[in-house]
């Protein structure tokens, strides 16, 4: 899921807020049936289209992990159905899709990830909203982040990141959590056979965000540092400003899960984050040139 901090989200499944979807039936973990078959003709057909756009982006643009996962997946034909591809996810590395009807409160968020369930909003965008959208619809949770759930590094990275979401509220920092899964579940990037990669679901999703995060030549594109990023902005409405870039996926494994966020809480949560679009003392700026000059020197 986003995080939204300047959003309202459900304090509880009955309530009323001023985001769509229906909360009125959900669990207490806010899980809800996905009702596949309800799906109309035009909403499958939506989805095609959406897929078809940027699978083909996704070839060229995106980490060879989402493209292997999505492969496996096979869901070019309509929205997919839950419970068929959490048997293909369950399989190769333990994980299953929830339905829920939207955004969901943190700690129920945590508590899926950690049990490996992934939580996908169950409606998809309007035909008005094919380019934009300002909540994640089941395209961008399913096409955007289940492929990556196969690969048996990020799915671990995954539950990892859900069991350490307890000690972010025990200790008042959810932000500065939020924010590692803002710079690599969302909008990740990774450098792989010599080209920048996104493996994020917020740029693999969006047609725009897909081409420009990878090849514009004046994006500032930044090292992986978890530090460096949990003190970071993010922006919600708009391209990202900045990215961070992994060597591999291992590197979420041996750069986050392998470390303890508990002083780095304690020393950054009162302070104020930095602004996205600038550079700090101790950035390394990854450019394209650069790229190019390193294969050249291989």
């Amino acid at each position: 899921m986003w995080y939204y901090t300047n959003m309202k989200k459900p304090g509880s499944a009955n309530s009323s807020n001023e985001l769509r979807g229906d909360y009125s039936q959900a669990r207490a973990d806010y899980s809800v049936p996905q009702h596949h078959a309800a799906y109309s003709d035009a909403q499958h057909d939506r989805w095609r289209r959406l897929y078809q756009r940027q699978v083909g982006l996704a070839e060229k643009h995106a980490a060879r992990a989402f493209r292997d996962g999505l492969a496996r997946l096979d869901c070019a034909d309509g929205i997919p159905d839950f419970d068929q591809a959490s048997a293909i996810l369950a399989e190769a590395t333990g994980w299953r899709i929830v339905a829920v009807p939207g955004f969901i409160p943190d700690e129920i968020f945590f508590d899926h990830l950690a049990n490996r369930r992934f939580p996908v909003t169950r409606w998809i965008r309007e035909e008005h909203e094919l380019d934009y959208l300002v909540e994640p619809d089941v395209f961008h949770d399913f096409f955007g982040h289940v492929p990556m759930l196969l690969d048996p590094v990020f799915a671990d990275f995954m539950a990892a990141y859900g069991a350490a979401g307890a000690r972010a509220q025990a200790m008042d920092a959810v932000p500065m959590l939020a924010r590692i899964y803002w710079y690599t579940v969302e909008f990740g990037l990774i450098r792989e056979e010599g080209e920048i990669r996104a493996y994020g679901a917020g740029i693999v999703s969006s047609a725009g965000e897909t081409v420009f995060s990878t090849t514009d030549p004046d994006v500032l594109r930044l090292r992986f540092d978890p530090v460096r990023i949990m003190r970071t902005a993010y922006a919600i409405d708009d391209f990202q400003s900045t990215y961070f870039v992994i060597d591999d996926l291992q590197q979420l494994i041996t750069g986050l899960v392998d470390l303890d966020f508990g002083p780095i809480y304690r020393r950054y949560r009162e302070t104020q984050p930095f602004p996205a679009d600038r550079l700090q003392d101790g950035d390394a700026p990854i450019t394209l040139n650069k790229i190019a000059e390193d294969i050249a020197h291989d």
